[in-house]
């Protein structure tokens, strides 16, 4: 009986807090930060036009765009690019000078609907689009030392074993 329990003793699994630190600390770390905007009452086709002349540009020039843009949708982008950087720098300790926009888009949200009073006693409906912004940031420093990590696969052609397969 004794022998048994000291069996059980001995093939005890570590915690799991204990194995999912140790999962986290093999992870590869991230080289992104993503922040959203969700229901923004703007339409997502007004958004485009400022995200399109932030998009693949440093952080720093891209906020100073965004700061010298005359449009509602620059003050929105703005705020969520600060986002998008602290959370880049506070959750996964990424360098800020070396951030630059990757990815930004506008989506379709859900409409709200209005009726509009028509003559007649008719009404139409009245759409007013709201957005979800997405920005995401990447690290260049960290991007490049994975590139050159990452081991290039070679187009080798291949040879034929024998000649009976050559025609």
């Amino acid at each position: 009986m004794t022998e048994v329990k000291s069996m059980a003793e001995n093939k005890k699994r570590a915690k799991r807090s204990v194995f999912h630190r140790e999962r986290k600390a093999s992870a590869p770390q991230p080289i992104e930060a993503v922040a959203r905007g969700m229901y923004l009452r703007i339409s997502p086709y007004k958004v485009r036009s400022i995200l399109n002349t932030i998009r693949g540009k440093d952080v720093s020039e891209a906020l100073q765009i965004l700061e010298f843009a005359n449009k509602k949708s620059a003050r929105l982008v703005q705020k969520i690019l600060n986002s998008a950087v602290a959370n880049a720098q506070n959750n996964f300790k990424l360098d800020v000078d070396s951030l630059y926009v990757s990815r930004c888009m506008a989506d379709d949200a859900p409409r709200l609907k209005r009726l509009n009073p028509m003559a007649r006693g008719r009404a139409s409906m009245m759409f007013k689009r709201l957005s979800h912004i997405t920005v995401v940031v990447r690290d260049k420093s960290k991007e490049e030392t994975l590139k050159t990590t990452a081991k290039p696969i070679e187009n080798q052609e291949i040879q034929p074993s024998n000649e009976s397969e050559v025609q």
